[in-house]
């Protein structure tokens, strides 16, 4: 990642991955640029953009690790301002001494563009109109064909330029997409109208991060990301409270979502985990109860439960639906198996419900009970299922906040939530974000709606994007590992959307370290998170020195 401290201030580049930054919509970044705009020379915005694409690139050539990726760098700019952002960069570059070239299938429209086109021109940048026919001869290709605004699929020579973008990006070629990737919805990490988008192994993204580089398709198309602020703070640095952003805070909060959402980072949630004291004992981590495993089902609690253990909690209990269940688990005794009906849950610290539990009537009448008590509650899987059938259900969800002071954490994955919401999964995969909140307000309950880029939204209207996970998580059980961790969070007393950030972050991320590792994508076992989690629980927030 490029070093902002070698960059001029006003293009410094920042890696928001362990950073808690705000992703901005395009109603709000629009506000601010039009804020700026009027309060700076004309053409500044462009300029800072393009000096900040262009000191990406210088920094990439300079520590290339072989001479073909200093070859010449292939620009394609498209007829708005995203492609003036290209002519700009390319400017930049060529008055470094850097050998670039520019296709314009059409001339650029606005009056910024036609300048950066002018600055092109002056400072001797080639510009052709068609593409080459191969991209050999070139090492970096930037994508500047469209940015935010883009409201209609890509088509025709654009569409055509961001396929071959994206075989080169496939075939291990570097290609950086400026703001966005064209084709992408920066809002929601969907394909504009369906339709091709550039699949780029970088980007720079200008302002500030938005939702659609980290959640839906947005993470495969971005690739690494960086954040260029050109000169604009939009609160790279806000906190949980998501304070009004410096220099574009009138602009967001004029908007509809005046609260916007943040980027997962441990930030958010490090000071909330619990000290480990000499003087502390098992009791002062909580005892949680995971209760699930109807017969057949039974390896469910267990891969929670484990992970619970192995995430701090000071005891763990499991109680089983099933005839099937075990006496007790062979790796973990220290896990104190049950049948479901003889749990203490008046005991407990926190209750995780859900996994394998089935839909049976006792099933129900066991959500029902765990809702009524005093002490947190995760619903997953076929909890959340019984609770989108039935109203009483619903309702004592909406009650546990206003009767316990703190919302229950619901962890759906898309279908789940499409029934909680009473709508499909392709109506909650064309704007996660906005699915999330509406799961919040609807129950009042903190919601994880799962999937790549993993979204926590709370009943006040805060919003967060996870940025870590991968591929290896798509294999049965690590949903249960899930609710096991956030469980064990809250059984430590975490309050839940801090549990919910944590446990989110932490799942992730143990998936991440694995394929570092060689142990993934294909064929990561749910059980193998547990073990990782533990140890970046320990090395990040418990090492000595800590």
């Amino acid at each position: 990642m490029t070093d902002a401290t070698l960059a001029p201030p006003l293009s410094a580049l920042v890696n928001p991955h362990d950073r808690a930054v705000p992703l901005l919509t395009v109603a709000q970044l629009r506000e601010a640029e039009t804020a700026a705009q009027g309060a700076l020379p004309a053409h500044t915005l462009m300029a800072r953009a393009g000096a900040a694409a262009a000191h990406f690139l210088r920094e990439q050539i300079a520590h290339a690790p072989s001479p073909a990726d200093a070859k010449p760098v292939w620009f394609a700019a498209g007829p708005g301002n995203n492609g003036g952002d290209a002519l700009a960069a390319a400017a930049a570059l060529k008055r470094a001494g850097i050998a670039v070239e520019v296709c314009m299938p059409l001339d650029v429209k606005p009056d910024d563009a036609r300048w950066a086109l002018a600055e092109a021109r002056a400072a001797g940048v080639p510009i052709t109109a068609a593409p080459p026919e191969s991209f050999d001869a070139y090492g970096w290709l930037v994508d500047g064909l469209f940015g935010i605004g883009l409201a209609r699929a890509l088509d025709g020579v654009f569409g055509a330029l961001a396929e071959r973008l994206t075989a080169r990006a496939r075939s291990h070629g570097h290609v950086l997409a400026l703001d966005v990737p064209s084709g992408l919805d920066s809002d929601t990490g969907n394909l504009v109208g369906n339709g091709p988008a550039v699949r780029a192994t970088h980007t720079v993204t200008f302002i500030a991060a938005k939702p659609g580089l980290y959640t839906g398709a947005g993470r495969d198309y971005a690739g690494a990301v960086s954040v260029a602020p050109i000169g604009l703070d939009a609160g790279l640095d806000a906190g949980l409270d998501a304070r009004p952003l410096a220099g574009v805070s009138t602009a967001i909060e004029s908007t509809a979502a005046a609260r916007p959402a943040l980027l997962n980072a441990p930030s958010l949630f490090a000071a909330a985990l619990p000290a480990r004291d000499f003087a502390t004992h098992k009791g002062s981590f909580g005892t949680l109860a995971v209760v699930g495993g109807d017969t057949g089902m039974c390896g469910a609690p267990i891969l929670a439960a484990r992970a619970a253990l192995l995430a701090g909690a000071g005891k763990v209990h499991v109680g089983f639906l099933g005839s099937d269940a075990p006496p007790y688990d062979p790796p973990h005794p220290e896990l104190m198996l049950h049948t479901a009906g003889k749990l203490a849950f008046d005991a407990m610290s926190a209750v995780a419900a859900g996994c394998g539990m089935g839909g049976s009537a006792p099933a129900r009448q066991l959500v029902d009970r765990i809702l009524q008590l005093d002490v947190s509650v995760l619903l997953d899987a076929d909890a959340l299922n019984l609770v989108a059938r039935d109203d009483v259900l619903a309702a004592r969800v909406a009650e546990h906040l206003r009767t316990h002071g703190a919302p229950c954490v619901l962890t759906p994955h898309p279908l789940e939530a499409a029934r909680l919401l009473g709508t499909d999964t392709a109506a909650v995969q064309r704007d996660r974000l906005a699915a999330a909140r509406a799961l919040a307000a609807r129950y009042g309950a903190l919601a994880v709606l799962k999937g790549s880029g993993t979204v926590i939204a709370a009943p006040d209207g805060r919003a967060a994007v996870n940025p870590t996970g991968n591929a290896a998580l798509a294999t049965g059980g690590t949903g249960d590992v899930l609710g096991g961790l956030i469980g064990a969070l809250l059984a430590q007393r975490l309050p839940p959307w801090e549990a919910a950030l944590a446990g989110v972050y932490l799942h992730g991320l143990a998936a991440d370290t694995l394929v570092a590792e060689g142990s993934g994508p294909v064929g990561l076992a749910a059980g193998e998170l547990a073990p990782v989690v533990r140890r970046l629980l320990n090395r990040l927030f418990y090492a000595p020195n800590h």
